[in-house]
């Protein structure tokens, strides 16, 4: 007779404290400023305990809790193996293809900022040098 195993470990499902962490990342940063007031007007120990956990996690100074990090986390999840080694080589090139074009779309923007400021430049000197009356610009 074989012993059957639980395949999945009991440390895989997430307690409570994570699973409010994420439900409360996944709100962004207004939700975690709201539990903390809520926490300092029923019990200020639990108010001042989301304060310092918030600076600790640097979730009090980031844009947003949910979107500042989410694409490490996601990409920190997205890697994990799903046991199929063809859909994971298959989700692998369909994610070095969209950081690809990402960065070639950042790239794009960036060089659209700086066609926009040379063109506001541009402007610039030629109103300066209409302003000047005879047309050559000032020193």
């Amino acid at each position: 007779m074989t012993m059957m195993t639980d395949p999945v470990p009991a440390t895989s499902h997430p307690g409570w404290f994570s699973r409010s962490e994420a439900w409360l990342d996944s709100k962004g940063k207004g939700a975690w400023i709201a539990a903390m007031v809520l926490g300092f007007v029923f019990f200020w120990p639990i108010g001042l305990a989301f304060l310092f956990y918030m600076i600790w996690s640097k979730r009090m100074f980031s844009k947003s809790c949910s979107r500042h990090g989410s694409w490490n986390t996601s990409r920190m999840t997205m890697t994990k193996s799903t046991g199929n080694s063809a859909f994971d080589a298959y989700k692998e090139e369909t994610l070095r293809r969209l950081e690809e074009e990402q960065t070639n779309f950042e790239t794009f923007l960036e060089r659209l900022r700086e066609a926009k400021d040379k063109a506001e430049f541009d402007q610039f000197m030629e109103e300066r040098a209409k302003k000047n009356g005879d047309g050559t610009e000032a020193a």
